[in-house]
């Protein structure tokens, strides 16, 4: 499959140009050595500096205008309140490069570079054995890129040499970023607050791509509308009268309270929402009490909401403090007494692909890998933060692409077993680079072509 995919990237490029991940990059590393350099040095949301500054200088070497540290100060200033300081190297890394090749469309080329803090175990030979800690301070934890950043980074540099190599095919301007702290739902707001579509061209397209581990690589796929979802956290404090627990006729226990909540909170995707629409209310902690012969004051559950429309997310967020309010209210729990909902501000928005740009893009999709590799995605209950540069009005027509990145042999061998492969953010996620880089700088720069096409 490596062949086939090599084999068609080189067809498709002038031979220069028409290199796998073993081609050299700009500034003599290959894009493999790449790949292998961000694999084993990764860097959590809002510590990625070297990462950052290797990339910067990648674009620089390409003929780029650079600019380094988008969204530090909104960055440092978040990192003050949160946390009461700035830890060292903690900031806002995001990378704005810009390449004008005269008049034409804007398109912007986006990745991110954070990892998790997620202790590797995929026994590579250049495996990630790099600990840190998180923006906020604590302590540290292995590093791993287990969501295929650094897949995205490689492609991402790979895509900027091509279309550097080829100005005389297309017109305008592109602008390609590197963001922060996607992992955070946090970098994209950064860089957006730091001037990124005011300080520099603003984009009549945003394109971007993320690895998917259920897909060979080689293969992609992409859908017109909702591809990810609103992403809200929700923390509820339900109170109560704590006391002895021999003597719970003396107390109002919010154990029980709470447990009610949890299992009301079931409709309301079940009853309360269109069943052509779509949602996940999750309780995914249950927090309270100390020991086992005492009821607590208060018990605190942590809720994730998931939906697609604006409309839905809110009337699942009233619909939980609703349900909430009315539990503790039917056991006495009003006034100073009633839950208290907090809703996180920042939430990660639900990613839209315009369907106009969506079919263009899947057209493009199909000349570049072939009808049989490419495919119409379902909607995802997962977020990203990508959403939020489609967002800012007036709105910019938007594009995610799932990019294949599974050993095609794995894939199948799992499937035959009735088994699945480690999923993004395991311990074990292995990408299979080489096609998976191959492709996406394959399809990324075909689509980039095809949007900033020169005329004749």
């Amino acid at each position: 499959m490596v062949c086939v995919v090599s084999g068609l990237w080189m067809m498709s490029l002038p031979l220069a140009l028409a290199q796998s991940p073993s081609g050299f990059s700009a500034s003599g590393q290959t894009l493999r050595s790449i790949y292998e350099h961000l694999h084993r040095n990764p860097e959590l949301a809002f510590r990625e500096g070297r990462t950052a500054a290797f990339l910067a200088e990648e674009m620089k070497t390409l003929g780029f205008e650079v600019s380094e540290r988008v969204g530090d100060e909104w960055v440092r200033k978040r990192a003050a309140e949160e946390a009461g300081r700035v830890e060292p190297g903690v900031g806002g890394y995001g990378v704005v490069a810009v390449l004008r090749n005269g008049p034409g469309p804007t398109l912007m080329l986006r990745t991110d570079m954070d990892a998790l803090p997620v202790a590797e175990r995929t026994g590579l030979s250049y495996a990630s054995e790099a600990r840190s800690a998180r923006w906020t301070g604590g302590d540290e934890a292995g590093v791993m890129h287990a969501c295929g950043h650094d897949v995205h980074m490689t492609v991402w540099l790979g895509t900027a040499r091509a279309l550097a190599s080829q100005k005389s095919k297309w017109r305008g301007t592109l602008v390609m970023i590197a963001q922060p702290a996607e992992e955070l739902g946090l970098g994209a707001l950064a860089m957006l607050e730091d001037g990124l579509f005011t300080e520099f061209p603003r984009p009549d397209y945003n394109l971007a791509l993320h690895v998917n581990a259920t897909l060979p690589a080689g293969r992609a796929a992409y859908a017109p509308g909702y591809v990810m979802a609103n992403v809200d956290t929700v923390d509820l404090l339900v109170r109560g009268r704590g006391g002895h627990g021999a003597y719970p006729q003396d107390t109002i226990d919010p154990v029980v309270v709470a447990a009610r909540i949890v299992g009301t909170l079931q409709t309301l995707v079940s009853r309360e929402l269109d069943p052509q629409d779509a949602g996940v209310v999750t309780v995914g902690a249950f927090l309270g009490g100390t020991t086992h012969n005492v009821i607590p004051d208060d018990v605190r559950l942590m809720i994730t909401v998931r939906s697609y429309a604006d409309a839905s997310r809110a009337k699942l967020l009233r619909g939980i403090e609703r349900i909430a309010r009315a539990e503790a209210a039917a056991a006495g729990l009003e006034g100073d007494l009633a839950p208290v909902m907090t809703v996180k501000a920042d939430y990660t928005p639900s990613t839209f692909n315009d369907p106009v740009l969506a079919e263009r893009v899947g057209a493009s999709l199909r000349r570049s890998l072939g009808e049989a590799r490419v495919e119409v995605a379902t909607p995802s209950m997962v977020g990203e933060d990508f959403s939020r540069y489609g967002r800012v009005e007036p709105k910019i027509p938007s594009v995610m692409i799932w990019l294949g990145a599974v050993s095609e042999a794995d894939a199948q061998a799992a499937s035959a077993a009735g088994r699945t492969l480690p999923a993004l953010h395991s311990s074990a996620f292995r990408p299979d680079p080489d096609p998976a880089i191959a492709t996406g700088v394959r399809l990324m720069t075909d689509a980039a072509l095809d949007l900033l096409k020169a005329r004749r």
